[in-house]
């Protein structure tokens, strides 16, 4: 390859997602990683692409939104370029309401989300019987219906971003000099290094275990309830997930937690009793100790950059984190909200 423009340690989420967006900007990108493509969460299985509750706005909120809204967009042109499919799709989330109270709030939300997701998308309380089979139960025969939840499969998207890399002229090796401008993207063990190196804890790792079953639920919303999140893919399987575990002794092993995991979802969701499991998944995730992704200056290394700390809505963000990244790394404009810095983690 010709003289690089960036390297880019981490070829997950983040790191695919800024390589992506910097080669689209006429950038020569190298993406460097050991374990090749998508080897840490971001090879996982949920995908649950899910908004921040319509209230208490804040720069991380609208943020999100302005990333969720261009998703469409973002994915659609990754497919065109790769020639692959991310398995995204726009179809929305369904939520239980479980008395009087809950359905109150939910109306107050709907006003909100008029405003805050600028009359784009929907916040609505709809009647469960409407949706079938394919709805959680719920004590008031009501639920909570958004349209700006979308989904997209982890792993393909991160195979499809690889491939649109390389067709716009980049390369993606387990091995190579960095050159140009550098990004470290290499999730939760990057942060327990910098936490190592400063002697003090800026992020972390959180393992979540999840589950795949064997059942086409194409195009229809994903389903959330009792902190559960029912994600159906494109290959006629359903993901389940996830633990949040912040102490463990494997990374990548599931044990009886899991199993809890897939009782719940089986009774919240009881159309999915006689699904079988085809994939049993687990790793960490990298979480800021701010609790919002990490970008910008790298804290330590001059002249470099920092992408870290998706943990749950990493993909959601993948969108607009690449470009004000490559925005930063290839002009120099600085467009990163504040509390996303490595300064609010340190």
């Amino acid at each position: 390859m010709a003289t690089v423009d960036v390297t880019i340690f981490g070829a997950g989420a983040f790191g695919l997602a800024v390589g992506y967006a910097c080669a689209r900007r006429k950038a020569r990108v190298r993406v460097i990683d050991p374990n090749g493509v998508a080897a840490g969460s971001s090879g996982g299985v949920v995908g649950a692409l899910a908004p921040h509750v319509p209230e208490n706005w804040n720069d991380k909120k609208e943020f999100q939104f302005q990333s969720l809204d261009m998703a469409a967009k973002f994915w659609a042109e990754v497919a065109e370029v790769s020639g692959e499919h991310a398995g995204y799709v726009r179809s929305g989330r369904l939520q239980p309401l479980a008395d009087e109270r809950t359905i109150e709030l939910a109306q107050m939300r709907t006003e909100n989300a008029r405003e805050l997701w600028r009359g784009k998308y929907e916040w609505q309380v709809a009647g469960a019987r409407d949706f079938g089979d394919w709805c959680p139960p719920t004590p008031t025969g009501q639920v909570v219906w958004d349209n700006l939840s979308a989904l997209m499969h982890p792993r393909m998207a991160c195979h499809a971003l690889a491939s649109a890399i390389v067709a716009l002229g980049g390369e993606i090796v387990t091995e190579g000099a960095a050159e140009g401008k550098i990004l470290h993207a290499t999730g939760w063990r990057g942060l327990m290094e910098l936490s190592e190196t400063v002697g003090k804890n800026v992020g972390n790792g959180v393992k979540g275990q999840a589950a795949v079953l064997q059942y086409n639920g194409w195009l229809l919303p994903q389903l959330f309830a009792d902190s559960l999140h029912i994600v159906p893919h494109a290959n006629g399987s359903v993901a389940i997930g996830s633990t949040s575990e912040r102490e463990f002794d494997a990374p990548d092993t599931t044990d009886n937690q899991l199993d809890d995991i897939i009782a719940r979802a089986i009774a919240a969701f009881p159309v999915l009793k006689d699904a079988p499991v085809i994939e049993r998944w687990a790793g960490v995730r990298p979480r800021a100790k701010s609790r919002a992704p990490m970008i910008g200056h790298h804290p330590l290394r001059d002249g470099e950059f920092i992408a870290n700390g998706g943990f749950k809505i990493g993909f959601g963000m993948a969108p607009k984190i690449a470009e004000v990244m490559a925005e930063l790394m290839l002009d120099g404009h600085d467009a990163i909200p504040d509390g996303f810095k490595p300064t609010a983690s340190m």
